[in-house]
């Protein structure tokens, strides 16, 4: 008995007993990033740990720009890189709603890649934030956010995304320069 239509799109086969190409972009993305990851696991001779990195805060590029929002959030904040996937952070900077924010946090980069001579890791930080004034009156949260971190011998930089959350915070794609002192 041949099953029905429905029933070969659902198991993935269509009529004409080709697979379907809902699954390839995920299957090679997947191949690809576990790959890259794999390739870049070794470390080389240069890379010692503890690393130092110092940032004067952060610029943010708002989505919706009509709200006069700040973007050059300056401040003071530094990372200690413990080992290559796991970080450590600090600081304070003026916010895009010009009121300071405090925070720390902590960074897992388990993605790791070469080009041109430049580091770069994307991963997750999961960090504790004060300040801003719609969100618990300016009180302390705890906030993920996606990271990608590209770093040359002494200078770097980390890229995320702030998702926008109504009436609460205003998204923007946020660069943070760095520089390594130690």
């Amino acid at each position: 008995m041949k099953p029905s239509t429905n029933a070969r799109r659902a198991i993935g086969t269509f009529p004409s007993g080709q697979s379907s190409k809902r699954l390839r972009a995920p299957a090679l993305l997947g191949t690809v990033l576990y790959a890259a990851a794999a390739q870049a696991g070794a470390v080389t001779a240069q890379e010692t740990w503890p690393q130092v990195w110092l940032n004067p805060g952060i610029y943010s590029q708002h989505f919706d720009t009509s709200k006069g929002l700040r973007n050059n959030n300056i401040g003071f904040g530094a990372e200690v890189m413990l080992a290559r996937d796991h970080l450590l952070m600090a600081g304070s900077f003026i916010n895009s709603n010009r009121a300071r924010t405090h925070y720390a946090g902590y960074e897992w980069r388990p993605l790791h890649w070469q080009f041109s001579g430049f580091e770069v890791g994307a991963g997750i930080a999961v960090g504790a934030f004060d300040g801003y004034p719609n969100y618990r009156n300016g009180g302390w949260f705890v906030a993920p956010l996606p990271l990608l971190a590209i770093e040359g011998r002494r200078l770097g930089a980390n890229i995320t995304l702030i998702p926008t959350i109504a009436n609460r915070f205003d998204g923007a794609l946020a660069v943070q320069l760095k520089l390594r002192v130690w």
